[in-house]
C-alpha cells in the first residue's frame, strides 16, 4: 500500500501503514519499522519523477517540515500516539468535508504561498515524525492548487524524499533502529519496487479529474480511521 502511494497513485493511501502494523505491534515500533522502507521507496520514487517538481512550493515546505521534525524530536516520548490521530483524523475530515460543501466556482484554486506553504509544512514534519502520517497536511496545501497531478506527485516525492531522511538521525537517537526492527525492515523491503511499480502504472492510467477525486476521498476514509483509532485508543469506546 505503501509502495502504490509511493508510486504517484492515491498518495494518502500509504498513511495506513503504520496504524495497520499497529494492530499487531506498538506504533512507535512500526513507525520505526518502516522509515528505513520509506527512505528505499524514496530512491525508487525519486528515480520515476526527479525532473517533475515544483520547486516553489518546496521552498515554502521544506524548512517548515524540519522545525515540526524537530519538535516532533523533542516530545516524541511525551505525546499520546492517539492524540495525534485524533488531531490529525478531524483536521482530515474537516478539510474534505469544506472541500465538497462549500461553494465555489468550478475553476476555483489557490496559489503557492510562503505563510500557508510553512504552516502545513510544520505540521506534516510533525505527523510524519511521530507517525509516518505527513501525506494528509501536504495534501491540505498543494490539492486545492490544482496542479498537474504528476507535478503534484514530483512534489510530493521530492518533499517526503527530503524529510524521510532528516527523521533518521532523531530516530537514531531515539534509539529505534535496534536489531530486531531492522531485521523485519529488511524483511519486508523487497515489496517496495513492486508496490512503486504499480503505483506508477496507475498514476499512468487513471485521468486527472478521476485522481483528484480519488485523493479527496481517501483523505476523508484515512481520516475516518485515525479519529476511530485516537478515540479507540484515549477512552476504549468501540
Amino acid at each position: 500500500m505503501i509502495g502504490i502511494s509511493k508510486g504517484g497513485f492515491a498518495g494518502s493511501l500509504g498513511i495506513l501503514g503504520v496504524p495497520l502494523m499497529a494492530l499487531i505491534i506498538p506504533p512507535l515500533q512500526a513507525a520505526a519499522i518502516i522509515l528505513p522502507i520509506l527512505c528505499f521507496m524514496d530512491i525508487f520514487g525519486l528515480l520515476a519523477y526527479r525532473k517533475r517538481a515544483d520547486w516553489r512550493n518546496l521552498w515554502y515546505l521544506v524548512p517548515g517540515a524540519i522545525v515540526g521534525i524537530f519538535i516532533g524530536f523533542l516530545l516524541f516520548n511525551h505525546l499520546s500516539p492517539s492524540f495525534i490521530k485524533i488531531l490529525l483524523g478531524a483536521i482530515c475530515i474537516v478539510f474534505t468535508l469544506n472541500h465538497y460543501l462549500r461553494k465555489k466556482p468550478a475553476d476555483y484554486k489557490t496559489k503557492a504561498n510562503f505563510y500557508k506553504g510553512s504552516f502545513w509544512g510544520s505540521i506534516s514534519g510533525f505527523t510524519s515524525f511521530v507517525s509516518h502520517a505527513g501525506g494528509p497536511p501536504l495534501q491540505f496545501y498543494m490539492l486545492p492548487q490544482k496542479i498537474d497531478k504528476t507535478l503534484f506527485v514530483g512534489t510530493s516525492v521530492w518533499f517526503f524524499f527530503i524529510i524521510n531522511y532528516a527523521k533518521l538521525v532523531p530516530y537514531g537517537l531515539l534509539g529505534q533502529f535496534s536489531t530486531e526492527n531492522l531485521g523485519t525492515s529488511l524483511a519486508l523491503a523487497p515489496l517496495a519496487p513492486f508496490g512503486i511499480w504499480l503505483g506508477i502504472k496507475l498514476h499512468k492510467i487513471i485521468p486527472e479529474v478521476i485522481f483528484y477525486r480519488i485523493a479527496y476521498l481517501l483523505v476523508l476514509v484515512t481520516g475516518g480511521k485515525l479519529l476511530w483509532d485516537g478515540i479507540n485508543g484515549t477512552f476504549g469506546v468501540f
